[in-house]
């Protein structure tokens, strides 16, 4: 199908009632959690003690990062969203459990440990402009004891709730590995929940017989060992042979600047960026697996689906830092 039927088809959907169909869905985001952190100032002078600018900071602002963004965006759109994730006994961990209580998040998934440190990204912005960004982490494995917890977690909230879709977003900060992804993965299928996943490098080939792959161009073609390119003839090619190598019902590429691609094992479209103004590009990939995870639980148009989480990535692209989806500026822009 040639991109112009594609959009021509996805331009006639009622937005209210696909909106109205994911409002209340139920979904668990199983990841790497952080805080995203911002130092907020004025440059008025040069180091004396090195060519550096000095910050004079007026504002610092917490917001949830990494997985917690992803579980932030769905929320946005009315669905109830269940984080399960490894965090500190740390000043980190006690902001980011206050962050999830301002947000009406629940914290029933999320694991505190002695023995790990809250994953914090810090960023000195100064006119608006990133100056600096200062990443305090701890990206080893968790321990086989935080496994067993986590897996609990995960299937205590399967067995009391109703859930819809599951998202594996994997930062390659030690929550996930080969063997939680495949016990997840299984208990899904298991539930007939629907299982999508915004993946790194690390765990890459790890992520077998799951509804949706949503890697990044320079992250599909490593994956692959393949040239990078971004003609979609060679992608739909090498698209096609690691659907049917890791058994994945969907694949869809973010190509940055060149728009989505999507295609499941009957059609791909290829969706082009919206002209925008863009500002900071953070969170853009968490918004995209974020809207196209709730799509697919009331779609399997794959139009539709690449369509909006294509037009959501990029308004938040327009506002600096990481910041949620707004869902009223989303729609209305789908309908103009």
């Amino acid at each position: 199908m040639d991109r112009q039927q594609g959009l021509n088809k996805v331009e006639q959907i009622d937005i209210d009632n696909l909106f109205g169909k994911i409002k209340d869905k139920k979904a668990i985001v199983v990841g790497d959690v952080m805080i995203d952190s911002y130092m907020i100032g004025r440059v008025d002078r040069i180091s004396p003690e090195a060519p550096v600018p000095v910050v004079s900071v007026s504002e610092r602002k917490y917001r949830l990062g990494g997985a917690a963004n992803v579980a932030l965006n769905m929320s946005e759109f009315g669905a109830c969203v269940y984080l399960c994730s490894v965090i500190g006994n740390d000043v980190e961990g006690k902001i980011f459990r206050e962050l999830l209580h301002q947000h009406n998040l629940p914290d029933n998934g999320i694991i505190c440990s002695e023995n790990r440190k809250t994953t914090t990204k810090t960023r000195v912005i100064s006119g608006g402009q990133h100056l600096l960004r200062v990443d305090d982490e701890d990206p080893s494995q968790i321990s086989d004891e935080l496994k067993e917890i986590l897996m609990f977690r995960i299937s205590q909230i399967i067995e009391n709730e109703h859930i819809d879709v599951l998202i594996f977003e994997d930062y390659d900060k030690g929550l996930l590995s080969p063997d939680i992804i495949h016990r997840i993965t299984m208990m899904c299928r298991q539930n007939k929940i629907k299982v999508t996943v915004d993946p790194k490098k690390r765990n890459f080939d790890a992520y077998k017989n799951v509804t949706l792959f949503k890697p990044n161009l320079k992250e599909f073609c490593e994956g692959c060992k393949i040239d990078r390119s971004t003609d979609i003839e060679v992608l739909k090619q090498h698209a096609k042979d690691f659907m049917i190598r890791n058994n994945l019902d969907m694949l869809m590429v973010t190509l940055s600047e060149n728009g989505i691609f999507i295609c499941n094992h009957k059609e791909s479209v290829h969706i082009p960026a919206e002209i925008r103004d863009i500002v900071d590009v953070s969170g853009a990939g968490d918004t995209v697996i974020s809207v196209a995870s709730l799509l697919l639980t009331a779609t399997d148009n794959i139009h539709d689906i690449a369509r909006i989480a294509n037009f959501a990535g990029g308004i938040v692209c327009e506002k600096v830092g990481v910041v949620p989806i707004d869902v009223e500026t989303l729609k209305g822009k789908l309908c103009q």
